[in-house]
């Protein structure tokens, strides 16, 4: 599904197709730590319970929603980069737990894992060549 002329544009909501809520424990601890460690950019802050969160990545931007809960599951959300190793070293600074080190992958793309405070998973990728699928087991649908 594309935006189209017909949808109405509301500063009140991210202009993304598909925003993920990631459920945190306290809003502002984990936008400010997106901030250092990631750096994201809060969008709109919606009391004590809700902050969106512009991530800027590799070709654009997109949205997150972060979510106040008691409980927060884990959840997982990849990024694209331009700068993979960069980025790393910048998060691991700000004290991010990183899962997986900077790797290079048969699908074109070169990636690194890391932990936030609430046990959310980021993956953030950096396309590092334009493979065809076909060669590493893929298919295009």
């Amino acid at each position: 599904m594309k935006p189209t002329a017909a949808w109405l544009a509301n500063r009140s909501i991210p202009p993304s197709v598909v925003v993920p809520e990631v459920p945190v424990r306290n809003v502002h601890a984990a936008s400010a730590w997106l901030s250092n460690a990631f750096g994201f950019i809060p969008r709109l802050v919606i009391g004590d319970h809700r902050i969106q969160m512009r991530v800027v990545g590799d070709g654009g931007s997109g949205d997150v929603v972060l979510v106040g809960s008691p409980s927060p599951a884990p959840t997982s959300v990849m990024v694209r980069i331009e700068d993979v190793d960069g980025h790393c070293a910048h998060a691991r600074a700000a004290g991010a737990e990183i899962r997986r080190e900077p790797t290079d992958y048969p699908y074109g793309e070169r990636q690194y894992t890391a932990i936030d405070p609430d046990g959310h998973r980021w993956t953030f990728s950096q396309t590092i060549a334009d493979i065809d699928p076909a060669t590493w087991g893929g298919a295009l649908a």
